[in-house]
């Protein structure tokens, strides 16, 4: 039975923990246009920032790698892909990009998520497409043994059950049985659950994440990357995800560890694009201000390739140039050069 089948009518309480997060998210929402308000170009660096981790990160979680030194150029050029990993990543740039320019004009709608499928997956033949055979979700133990962890609807009934649960969506948004971001998170959840598509569901359903908060007006994903924020905690996504989908076809599934992880992700999206603020203070000095605020948020214990995982859009030429003056203020400490160069932070 689908999570938004159970809050067709509010619950008589809410866990202590949603609760928590619901008040803290509240107050987020209230001084987001306070800080929308900022400089232009302050804006700008994390808005760019942000839409190169979502992309590396989205799909990085489903195993897409492609050389980070070709990032920037996929992300914000124009270049032929060179393999089928970067027409993914390509894709999912395209498909961010067409959320963030048009979401106002987007209903979540069975067009627009095969429409963002299809961006995501690009040329290959179902791109854009329903599943056409039962597509499992297999558990690999360390022995290397494989089972069925989930069953995902049948592609008979996929197209019935995805139109259910858009209706139940626009039917809360009107009546608002429950806290919308709840709903929100119950959605997200039965599109998992319905798996609609051979491959690809896990970034859909990152892209409808970043739909759905902008309808309710939670603009954290233009500025701030979700998707790499469920990347850094991927072992508990995976472990509420198990855990929420338990039962879910029989309706007796308990979507609160989902529902409050993604709570716990857009939390911390506030915080972190209410800190990035506070720390960047200079308009030119931006870039430097978030490869400074990826050293402080990295271990004590850090490599070039940590920085510009944590600062895709900036070039390795700008990292060492802050690495640099960072070094000469005694700020950090080169342990080890060359290729494999490693710096300590220094703890005052």
């Amino acid at each position: 039975m689908m999570t938004l089948r159970q809050f067709e009518q509010a619950p008589e309480s809410l866990p202590m923990q949603t609760s928590w997060y619901l008040s803290d998210l509240g107050e987020f929402l209230g001084r987001q246009a306070l800080f929308t308000k900022q400089s232009p170009q302050k804006l700008k660096v994390l808005r760019d920032h942000a839409l190169a981790e979502s992309v590396v990160s989205s799909n990085r979680i489903e195993g897409v790698q492609v050389d980070q030194n070709r990032v920037a150029t996929l992300v914000f050029g124009h270049p032929k892909p060179r393999n089928r990993e970067e027409e993914e990543l390509q894709g999912y740039r395209k498909a961010l990009n067409f959320i963030h320019s048009k979401h106002n004009q987007l209903h979540v709608s069975e067009e627009n998520i095969l429409t963002l499928h299809k961006l995501t997956r690009g040329n290959i033949w179902d791109a854009g497409q329903f599943k056409d055979k039962p597509v499992d979700i297999i558990e690999i133990d360390p022995l290397g043994n494989r089972k069925v962890r989930f069953k995902s609807v049948s592609p008979e009934k996929t197209k019935s059950f995805l139109k259910e649960s858009l209706d139940r969506w626009g039917r809360g948004l009107k009546e608002r049985p429950i806290p919308l971001l709840i709903l929100l998170a119950a959605l997200n959840l039965d599109f998992l659950c319905i798996h609609p598509f051979r491959d690809g569901n896990g970034r859909v359903s990152r892209l409808l994440l970043l739909l759905t908060l902008y309808h309710l007006g939670y603009e954290v994903g233009h500025y701030i990357s979700i998707e790499r924020l469920i990347e850094e905690n991927k072992e508990r996504y995976y472990e509420t995800l198990k855990i929420s989908s338990h039962g879910w076809h029989d309706g007796k599934h308990d979507p609160w560890p989902y529902i409050n992880y993604l709570l716990f992700i857009l939390t911390q999206a506030y915080k972190e694009f209410e800190g990035r603020l506070g720390q960047i203070k200079e308009e030119r000095g931006a870039k430097t201000g978030l490869v400074e605020a990826a050293v402080n948020s990295l271990a004590t214990s850090f490599t070039l390739a940590d920085i510009e995982k944590a600062c895709p859009g900036v070039s390795r030429d700008m990292i060492q140039l802050v690495l640099a003056r960072l070094q000469a203020n005694k700020k950090i400490r080169c342990i080890r050069r060359g290729r494999s160069a490693r710096w300590d932070r220094i703890t005052q």
